[in-house]
């Protein structure tokens, strides 16, 4: 990892980052009734079938929404909601902010690989995850911040 925003910041490790994406659990569960609902709606209160096209369909909108919250967040400060009480922030390798196509690629690598894409930052020697390889981004632990 070449220089973060703060030199303090160091890559954070799989239990931090765990403990992140239950924190976010909160928000996606939010996003995935109010999205659920509409789907809903949009076909006149009749649910999808299970392993019809149609709830093929309603997964890939779920998988959307989900980036989108993910990208959205990462893009605009570098954190999600979880991320936030554990000061986890992700910037791209070079310490500047990650572009949205970074991102994009950063969430479908973790996404799509179940999560196993985590596991590598078990032997990374700078924590990264595939995906932080895949996107070039590095997830990092800021310092706490100076009381004063």
């Amino acid at each position: 990892m070449a220089s973060t925003p703060d030199t303090a910041a160091r890559p954070a490790h799989l239990g931090w980052r765990l403990l992140a994406l239950l924190y976010d659990a909160l928000p996606v569960l939010a996003l995935w009734l109010l999205t659920s609902a509409v789907v809903y709606a949009l076909r006149g209160g009749v649910p999808v079938t299970p392993g019809s096209p149609g709830a093929w369909l309603e997964l890939a909108l779920l998988w959307a929404v989900t980036g989108a919250y993910a990208v959205l967040s990462w893009r605009r400060g570098g954190q999600t909601l979880g991320m936030r009480p554990w000061r986890l922030k992700v910037v791209a390798a070079d310490g500047r902010p990650a572009g949205v196509a970074m991102l994009w690629r950063r969430y479908a690598v973790a996404s799509l690989s179940l999560g196993l894409a985590l596991l590598w930052s078990l032997i990374d020697d700078e924590r990264r995850g595939l995906h932080d390889l895949a996107a070039d981004t590095v997830l990092v632990r800021l310092p706490k911040p100076a009381r004063g």
